[in-house]
């Protein structure tokens, strides 16, 4: 498993300690967390360097899926598989401060995206292992962790739901002008 305890991961020092702490509540990670929460939860977390090139989260893949990860290094590649296509759609490209793979921690579903490093990294990485001793060892942290990534997978559901009506809307046009189009051209062929 690529972010298992092994000799490329370590506990964090407390200089590393207090920088991923403080990048653990910027609005692009878990900004409802305070700075004493975000401290306690950075202690269950692993240090991990990863190279550029690395396939963090491959889309699809439901082994392994129990970890999130918290960039403090380097960017990241978001993309998505195109069904009609036989290439990706990039959805972002993220760096330090952003949290990937939080859906996985909580239910180890399926990875909806695929997460490739740009630049070599350095991460936290939460194990839903991890996590439940949280959970058992400071449950008033756990749960304040588990309102944030709530609170930020609703914020991402509302604005993918913001985004398919504006794709809706772009379709409702664009079945428009096929429309008009093949009119006119039926109309030209048969004479109208």
């Amino acid at each position: 498993m690529l972010f298992s305890r092994n000799r490329y991961s370590a506990p964090f020092k407390d200089s590393n300690q207090e920088n991923a702490a403080h990048l653990l509540v910027t609005p692009t990670a878990l900004a409802d967390l305070s700075k004493a929460d975000a401290r306690t939860v950075i202690s269950f977390m692993l240090l991990r360097r990863v190279e550029m090139g690395t396939v963090l989260i491959k889309e699809g893949e439901v082994t392994h899926t129990d970890f999130m990860m918290l960039i403090l290094e380097g960017e990241v590649l978001v993309d998505n598989e195109v069904a009609s296509m036989d290439d990706s759609m990039v959805m972002s490209v993220i760096g330090p401060g952003s949290l990937i793979g939080e859906m996985g921690v909580l239910d180890g579903a399926p990875r909806s995206a695929s997460c490739t490093a740009t630049s070599d990294l350095a991460v936290a990485v939460l194990s839903r292992e991890a996590l439940l001793t949280l959970i058992k060892s400071n449950p008033a942290v756990a749960a304040r962790l588990m309102l944030a990534i709530s609170k930020r997978l609703s914020d991402r559901l509302r604005e993918a739901n913001r985004k398919i009506r504006t794709l809706g809307g772009l379709s409702r046009a664009l079945q428009q002008e096929l429309n008009a189009a093949h009119q006119i051209k039926s109309g030209v062929i048969f004479g109208r």
